[in-house]
């Protein structure tokens, strides 16, 4: 179980990654480029940069963790029930869309040690 909270948590854990807004409500950013943003019902996590089939994936093995609706179809993004997602899957993503987004420099640094 999770909450915008333990998104801030797990994000800010990693490297040059900023509490922002966008679209009007709470996100995470790293060097300006948004990772993840809250959606305005308060309970539901958009990420961004996530793959067409990662997506689908995510969205068949757990239907009541991962959605969609008709706006994102076309966007790299899949919605995120917080309530029912663990923190190590929350983790995980949230890691995998940083290396997608952050500066290089920042990931060439990670992967250096």
């Amino acid at each position: 179980m999770s909450d915008w909270d333990e998104v801030v948590r797990l994000g800010l854990g990693l490297p040059g990654v900023e509490v922002s807004t966008s679209y009007g409500t709470p996100a995470l950013k790293v060097g300006g480029k948004l990772m993840a943003r809250l959606w305005e019902d308060g309970q539901t996590l958009v990420l961004v940069k996530i793959g067409f089939d990662q997506r689908e994936m995510l969205m068949e093995a757990e239907p009541d963790v991962f959605f969609l609706t008709p706006h994102y179809k076309d966007y790299p993004s899949v919605l995120v029930r917080l309530p029912n997602v663990a923190a190590a899957t929350l983790q995980g993503l949230l890691h995998q869309i940083w290396r997608e987004v952050a500066p290089r420099k920042l990931v060439k640094a990670e992967d250096a040690g």
